[in-house]
C-alpha cells in the first residue's frame, strides 16, 4: 500500500494502486476486488477517484486513429490532454475543450466533463464526445453515444467514474491555424463591470476572469477579464513567431521545491498580492498575442504548485449559480468571505452556458473558483458558503469536492436520483465507488 492523495493533498489515504494494458488484466483487476474506483494522473482536487483500491488508467494509453477530414480522434481512456496537444497542435489541430490544466486524462476529462474559458458558447468536454467503449463491473464491454445505449453515455458524462472503467474514446479536435491566441485584457473596478464584461463579449470564444475576493465595499468582486480567440495567420505579420505559427515556445518550466509554511498564505499575504495583481493590468483594454500554453494553462508552467498551501493541503470550492441570480448571490457570498477574511489565493470567474448532461456540473449561469488553505475551521465556514450557496439555487463541482454534505448533494443536483438509477442498472452491488460516493450516498 501507499499514501496517495489528488491534487489538494487532501485528503491523503492509504491505498493499493493497480495498472493494467489490456481488457484481460482489467477484468481480472475487477473479480479481484469489492470495490474500486478508476483514477488518471489524480489532478480532481478532493477524494473522487479514491478508494482502497485504486485503477490507474495510465498504462492504457495509445493513440488509434485520426480522420484530418472530420478531425474525429480515438485513443485510449489513458491517454493525457499534454500527449494531445504536443502532437495535434503543429499539425493544425486543438482541443475542443480543456480545463485550466493539460494534465488530466481523457478518461477523467469525460467523468468530470470537464469545462472550460468556452462553456458559454461550446459547452463542456463531453459536448464533443462521439462514443466510447466502457468495462462494467462484470467485465463485459459496452459501446456507447447518443444514439446506442444513450443511457448508460450520459450517465457516464460527468458521473465521477461510478459507472464502470472508461476504455476508449472518439471525439473531434478542432482545426486552428496558428498555437496563439489574440488576447484582450480589461481590468473592472467591482463585480457589476465585470459581469457586464462578460455579457458584452458574450460571443468571444474564450473569456475568464481574476477576481478578488477580499476587496470590499464598492471595489467588492473588482477583477481582471482575459478574453480571447485563436489567433489565424494574418495576426502574426510581423510577430517574432510568425516563421513557426504551430510551434508552441518552450519556456523554462519553474518547481515548487517544498511545501510552503502554513501561515504563508494568509489574508495579508493574499491582499497584497491581489493589489499587486490588480494594479499591474492597465485601465484600458490591452491587446496581445499569447501562445495556447500561456492563455490555456498558465499554472502548468510551474511545477508542484500546489505546495504553496502547505502540507495539510488545500480544498477547491467552486459553484454555479443560476445567471438570473448570480450577481445577488455572488455579492453576498464574496462579501461573507471578505468580512471572515478567509482568503482564497487564485479565484476565478467564469460565464456558463446550458448544460443538458443527467449529473454534469455547469448550468447557465457565473461559476466561481476559490481556493482555500486546510485549516481547523475552514470546513465550517465552506458549510455557512454551502448554504448560501444552495439559497441560490446553485450547486458545487464534484471534481472539486473534498467535504460537501450529502444533503448539500442531492439539494444541488435535483438529477441525482436520476442518476442513480441508471448507475445501479449498470452496477447493482457498487463496485465502482470512492471515498466520495460514499460520503454523499451516491
Amino acid at each position: 500500500m501507499t499514501t496517495i492523495s489528488n491534487w489538494g493533498n487532501y485528503p491523503k489515504i492509504e491505498a493499493h494502486t493497480h495498472s493494467f494494458q489490456d481488457e484481460d488484466r482489467l477484468r481480472s483487476i475487477l473479480s479481484s476486488t469489492d470495490t474500486t474506483i478508476a483514477r488518471g494522473l489524480g489532478r480532481c482536487y478532493g477524494d473522487s477517484s479514491l478508494n482502497g483500491n485504486i485503477i490507474s488508467t495510465l498504462k492504457f494509453n495509445r493513440f488509434l486513429g485520426f480522420d484530418s477530414t472530420t478531425g474525429l480522434f480515438q485513443c485510449e481512456a489513458g491517454v493525457t490532454f499534454e500527449e494531445i496537444v504536443k502532437i495535434f497542435v503543429p499539425r493544425g489541430w486543438f482541443l475542443p475543450v480543456t480545463p485550466g490544466t493539460k494534465f488530466i486524462t481523457v478518461g477523467g476529462a469525460i467523468a468530470s466533463d470537464v469545462h472550460g474559458k468556452n462553456h458559454h458558447k461550446d459547452g463542456s468536454f463531453c459536448r464533443h464526445l462521439v462514443s466510447m467503449d466502457i468495462m462494467l463491473a462484470d467485465g463485459n464491454i459496452v459501446s456507447c453515444s447518443r444514439e446506442e445505449n444513450e443511457d448508460l453515455f450520459f450517465a457516464t458524462c460527468g458521473g465521477m467514474g461510478l459507472t464502470g472503467v472508461i476504455l476508449r474514446a472518439a471525439f473531434r479536435l478542432n482545426k486552428i491555424e496558428t498555437a496563439f491566441i489574440k488576447q484582450k485584457i480589461v481590468r473592472a473596478p467591482n463585480l457589476q463591470t465585470l459581469m457586464d464584461l462578460f455579457e458584452r463579449y458574450e460571443d468571444e470564444p474564450y473569456s475568464v476572469a481574476w477576481l478578488d475576493c477580499l476587496a470590499t465595499g464598492p471595489k467588492l468582486g473588482r477583477g481582471v477579464l482575459m478574453k480571447g480567440d485563436h489567433a489565424v495567420m494574418k495576426d502574426l505579420v510581423g510577430k517574432r513567431y510568425e516563421q513557426k505559427p504551430l510551434t508552441i515556445p518552450q519556456k523554462r518550466r519553474m518547481n515548487i521545491p517544498f511545501y510552503f509554511p502554513s501561515l504563508t498564505l494568509n489574508k495579508y499575504t493574499v491582499k497584497l498580492f491581489n493589489e499587486m495583481y490588480y494594479q499591474f493590468h492597465p485601465t484600458t483594454q490591452k491587446h496581445t498575442i499569447v501562445d495556447i500554453d500561456s492563455f490555456f494553462y498558465p499554472l502548468d508552467s510551474i511545477h508542484n504548485w500546489n505546495r504553496i498551501y502547505g502540507r495539510k493541503g488545500f480544498v477547491q470550492y467552486q459553484f454555479v449559480l443560476p445567471r438570473e441570480k448570480s450577481k445577488e448571490g455572488m455579492e453576498e457570498i464574496l462579501t461573507t468571505i471578505a468580512q471572515r477574511g478567509t482568503a482564497s489565493f487564485l479565484s476565478v470567474l467564469k460565464l456558463f452556458g446550458r448544460q443538458n448532461d443527467i449529473i454534469s456540473f455547469p448550468m447557465e449561469g457565473y461559476t466561481l473558483a476559490l481556493d482555500f488553505p486546510v485549516t481547523n475551521r475552514l470546513f465550517e465556514f465552506l458549510e455557512e458558503l454551502d448554504g448560501l450557496v444552495l439559497s441560490y439555487g446553485g450547486r458545487h463541482y464534484l471534481t472539486k469536492d473534498a467535504r460537501m454534505k450529502k444533503e448539500t448533494f442531492y439539494n444541488g443536483y435535483t438529477t441525482a436520483k436520476d442518476f442513480i438509477r441508471l448507475r445501479r442498472t449498470y452496477d447493482s452491488e457498487n463496485k465502482f465507488a470512492s471515498l466520495q460516493s460514499a460520503r454523499l450516498e451516491i
